[in-house]
């Protein structure tokens, strides 16, 4: 007789609100401003009702003049609306890195790079008080649970940096939510009583689908401040002037597939076993009519085929990758001779995208590029899902064990992922003696990882293209060297509160009990020991780059761009 089976409640929305200090009487408050007020309860769902919302997805902020409440280059999850007092955003110039709790950027003199052949007696993961020194610029103050990050002299960053104002009833950082882009600009309170309302990305969905002046509202800003800058930066566009760009911002779609906190449901899916192509959720599927093109704006997509009784994985497309342009271009050009979708595309983790309709791309875009731009005619196109982005061909070049590997375990994330050929990797470990010794006796990857055939992804930081890690870090202490470049961890502003290694899906930060000179662990005014968060940071006060990929004497290490995967397969072959 068989057991019976484990009965689990199933999750609902909202069994975690965003603030559970959130009250009735809050939400009843929200109901009565704007723009809540002029939205209209009856167009909402049962199940997930205006007031459920405003409850559940939003929570109320208060900040003191000169504090932080979003900085440029951070990664968000949540939109605010100022309900009382001000806030200004900084326009130009940008604040200094120092200002924002991020390292000056800058490379080791001299004498620290002679330095490094005799710190090997150096007490691992020790620093000096100057690396623990933050600048006098900029404090912080713990408010219960919340960390606050503030200006210290405000006139002066008034006095040298253009502001504007901005009061109840402004909203702002939609666009970031939305996309999961990086904040573009830093934004502080102008006000001893500045109230916000934060919304989080899934409340913020919700909202824009069932109230038609919000989402219209949200899409103009987002037209307006983001979209024609990226259209006029996609090549396609580049032969098209300001009227015709216009027209094509104007019949844009937006679209976004997957989950959001993609992170977590991957660690879910790799203790689950994983997941087959056809279960993740289909943008696009083969046999379809082409009905627009698709413009990867952030996160990644899987090009697949039918085979059999499921689906073969041909390729993986990251942000700025189009999709459907084939097809499209062959119908235009042979009209007698329609073909539909030949792969399909669906989204791993979370993917936003922009659709361009097939009308306004037969009358606008292609009729502006040359013949010698125009992709290839379809019975080609098997061959090419679009001229830089190779389907069965890179399938072929890189091997289907490799590619299945590498889209399981999300690797094409990483723009600079350490990869070890095993066959010809001695074990000497030059690499970790390197690493060590570039970073004052601190290692910061452990040679080890999964791996397929001759192929090892390191268990090291890869600075992926969508770093979730940077995702909720109070001070700002983990972030990107430069836009798109090495994501660093600055220990002087770091509070050891492990957000960005729990979010890390890769398990590639480590928190660490840090010491003094004498190798003495530091500890707070209760005797606990201080930890912060450390990792690779691909050594970017370097010169020569990765001390690991410079050390190795065989060749058997390589820093790489797995969005790139001729560039893997050229020195898989060297």
């Amino acid at each position: 007789m068989s057991a019976a089976p484990t009965i689990l409640e199933r999750p609902q929305r909202w069994d975690a609100a965003f603030d559970p200090e959130m009250t009735d009487a809050d939400a009843d408050r929200l109901l009565a401003i704007p723009p809540f007020c002029d939205m209209s309860a009856e167009r909402f769902p049962k199940r997930i009702p205006l007031r459920g919302i405003l409850r559940h997805d939003t929570r109320l902020l208060r900040f003191r003049k000169g504090e932080i409440i979003v900085r440029q280059g951070d990664y968000g999850t949540s939109a605010f609306l100022i309900l009382n007092g001000a806030a200004s955003v900084v326009l130009q110039p940008d604040l200094p890195p120092s200002l924002l709790g991020r390292h000056s950027p800058g490379k080791k003199g001299i004498w620290r790079t002679l330095a490094q052949f005799w710190n090997g007696s150096r007490p691992p993961e020790s620093f000096s008080p100057a690396q623990l020194k933050q600048d006098a610029g900029v404090g912080s103050r713990q408010d219960e649970n919340e960390v606050h990050v503030f200006l210290q002299d405000l006139p002066r960053v008034l006095n040298q940096h253009r502001t504007e104002q901005m009061t109840a009833g402004d909203f702002f950082g939609e666009i970031a939510a939305l996309s999961r882009m990086p904040r573009t600009s830093t934004i502080f309170a102008d006000s001893d009583d500045a109230e916000l309302l934060e919304i989080r990305w899934q409340g913020l969905r919700d909202l824009m689908k069932n109230d038609d002046a919000l989402r219209t509202h949200i899409n103009r800003i987002y037209r307006e401040r983001a979209l024609a800058s990226y259209l006029r930066a996609t090549p396609i566009f580049k032969n098209l002037g300001k009227e015709q760009l216009d027209r094509v911002a104007e019949a844009v779609e937006f679209a976004t597939f997957g989950d959001y906190d993609w992170s977590g449901e991957y660690k879910r899916l790799v203790q689950a076993g994983g997941v087959r192509p056809e279960k993740e959720p289909a943008i696009l599927t083969e046999g379809d009519y082409p009905n627009g093109i698709v413009l990867l704006r952030a996160g990644f997509a899987r090009v697949s085929q039918k085979t059999g009784g499921g689906e073969r994985t041909l390729n993986y497309l990251g942000a700025g990758r189009i999709f459907g342009l084939n097809e499209i271009a062959h119908n235009w050009r042979c009209k007698e001779a329609p073909v539909n979708f030949q792969f399909s595309l669906r989204a791993i983790g979370y993917t936003h995208l922009l659709i361009v309709p097939t009308r306004v791309m037969e009358e606008i875009v292609l009729p502006s590029l040359p013949k010698n731009e125009l992709p290839p005619l379809a019975e080609t196109a098997a061959e090419d899902l679009d001229s830089s982005a190779p389907g069965t061909a890179v399938r072929e070049k890189i091997g289907a064990e490799v590619l299945e590997f590498l889209t399981e375990n999300r690797f094409f994330n990483g723009t600079a992922t350490m990869v070890i050929d095993l066959d010809r990797c001695t074990r000497c470990d030059d690499c970790v003696r390197a690493c060590a010794s570039t970073h004052d006796n601190n290692p910061r990857f452990l040679r080890h990882g999964p791996s397929a055939g001759r192929l090892m992804i390191a268990n090291a930081c890869m600075h992926c293209a969508d770093p979730v890690c940077m995702i909720g870090c109070p001070t700002g202490a983990i972030h990107r060297e430069s836009f798109g470049g090495q994501v660093v961890v600055n220990p002087a502003t770091c509070i050891g509160c492990k957000s960005c290694a729990n979010n890390c899906p890769y398990d590639a930060i480590r928190m660490v009990e840090i010491r003094d000179g004498d190798g003495e662990i530091l500890v707070d005014k209760e005797s606990k020991p201080i930890v912060k968060a450390t990792k690779c940071d691909l050594c970017v006060e370097n010169w020569s780059g990765p001390a690991c990929q410079r050390a190795c004497p065989h060749g058997a290490l390589a820093r790489t761009n797995l969005n790139n995967l001729d560039a893997l397969t050229r020195w898989l072959q060297k």
